[in-house]
């Protein structure tokens, strides 16, 4: 491939060159959700992003196959093989079975992609699909001495490895300090960094969701499936795995060593990993009841886009600091820019030469890291570019590939949450104001500007205006 993705590698801890096991074919692995609840923002930061990764392999001419797991089973409250299943916390929270939660929840999952313009991947599999191949995968490890059978339950055997923790150059006791606060001891466990394959036995006897398997009647642990997963439908190669940077350690790690050790061979070549969303106190999770999701923005009056964009001005691995003043001042920029396209006439003359002048440049930015803030900056320097509107129009809608903001689809409508009448009202107010103050006559101005404040409108003088909002 001539235009090859600059992008950072987390197992090397650098920017590499980007060079698929195929030549001009990227088999590409997104980490999907736990389907027990909403999808947070955070979590939709990295789906953004990975969303903006595979788009920018497409655009660069790359023939992309992304697949993604549904997590619905597996996954305890700990990513260290403790705690109550994510699932079962769910089901009993909404007095549904987990299924029903599942479906409920992967559904809302792909609402909000949708909603933030993000293209659903080739291959879609919930875990629940896939049990015959984890118990393949864990008879294999078993067999090779890479696992074992303890207290009932089969545990993958770290010590077997050269290098469990490839991620890292940190100390084994650093590492697990971080894992999570309400990790337990497991007296199963021969190390302490071994994890569960395959649970028969755990601390609750309530799991809903069980099968037959030769260590007796159990369920999947949460690190076999993604290994499972990506095998079944990407084979033995790997080009690159997507995640949040929380998935670095234990998840993507357990499945590097269990892929690995399973293969017989290197699986992946390059981990992509997006950085946390943050508030001024820190990262938002769930956990933290930081519950931020889309229909709440959308609750607030923020077209969804309006994140994704918010999304787009950070590098993807920055920590990103949320606020809604800082979502006030996109919006307004996301308003303009989809006014300003709107205002191109697309009958001019097109001119090739400057449509290809910008594209590389556009390219550029997107193949270097995904430097997608550069990339928006390319956006803006082709509205006050010296060409044709035509040309302007034909770049735009090129970016928007990989972009996704819906950039050529007008102005968006304002829903004020008023009917046309009082709008009319407020509308001549607003100009009996306007004649108010060219007259010189303040005392009335601000009587009319009173008189609105007591109907619940909120009038403010700007640069391009009076504008009016609800209180």
């Amino acid at each position: 491939m001539e235009n090859k993705m600059q992008i950072f590698n987390t197992l090397t801890r650098k920017v590499e060159s980007f060079i698929p096991h195929t030549d001009g074919k990227v088999n590409m692995y997104t980490c999907g959700p736990t389907v027990y609840h909403f999808a947070h923002i955070g979590n939709l930061r990295s789906y953004i992003m990975e969303d903006v990764l595979e788009k920018s392999l497409r655009y660069a001419g790359y023939d992309v196959k992304r697949v993604m797991n549904i997590t619905d089973v597996g996954h305890l409250a700990s990513d260290a093989d403790t705690g109550e299943d994510k699932m079962l916390k769910g089901a009993k929270r909404e007095h549904k079975t987990v299924m029903e939660i599942a479906d409920f929840y992967t559904k809302a999952f792909f609402s909000d992609c949708e909603k933030l313009n993000i293209k659903r991947p080739d291959v879609v599999e919930p875990a629940t699909n896939c049990i015959s191949e984890f118990i393949h995968m864990i008879e294999t490890l078993l067999n090779e001495g890479y696992a074992y059978v303890a207290g009932e339950n089969v545990y993958f055997d770290t010590s077997k490895l050269k290098d469990y923790y490839v991620f890292s150059s940190q100390s084994e006791k650093e590492l697990m300090v971080g894992v999570r606060e309400d990790v337990s001891e497991d007296k199963n466990k021969r190390n302490k960094s071994d994890f569960v394959l395959w649970f028969t036995k755990s601390k609750f006897d309530n799991q809903e969701l069980k099968w037959e398997s030769p260590w007796g009647v159990g369920y999947p642990g949460w690190h076999i499936e993604c290994s499972c997963i990506g095998i079944k439908h990407l084979g033995e190669y790997m080009d690159i795995h997507c995640g949040g940077v929380d998935n670095i350690f234990p998840h993507h790690t357990n499945e590097i060593a269990q892929s690995e050790a399973y293969l017989g061979h290197k699986w992946c070549n390059y981990w992509f990993h997006v950085h946390h969303l943050n508030d001024k106190s820190g990262k938002m999770s769930k956990s933290k009841g930081d519950f931020l999701t889309v229909s709440l923005l959308e609750e607030k009056g923020y077209h969804p886009l309006v994140y994704r964009m918010f999304c787009l001005q950070s590098h993807y691995r920055k920590p990103l600091e949320f606020s809604y003043e800082v979502m006030d001042n996109m919006e307004n920029s996301y308003q303009k820019l989809r006014k300003s396209i709107a205002k191109l006439d697309d009958t001019t003359e097109f001119e090739p030469d400057k449509f290809d002048e910008y594209k590389s440049k556009f390219l550029d930015a997107i193949l270097d890291d995904l430097n997608t803030s550069m990339a928006l900056t390319v956006a803006y320097e082709v509205l006050k570019a010296d060409m044709s509107d035509k040309t302007k129009t034909e770049l735009l809608k090129s970016f928007d590939t990989v972009l996704s903001l819906d950039l050529l689809a007008g102005e968006i409508p304002v829903d004020n949450g008023v009917d046309a009448d009082f709008e009319a009202y407020i509308l001549d107010k607003i100009e009996e104001r306007k004649a108010a103050k060219k007259d010189k006559d303040f005392a009335k101005a601000d009587a009319i500007r009173g008189e609105l404040l007591e109907k619940g409108i909120i009038l403010e003088d700007t640069r391009e205006g009076v504008k009016w909002k609800k209180a």
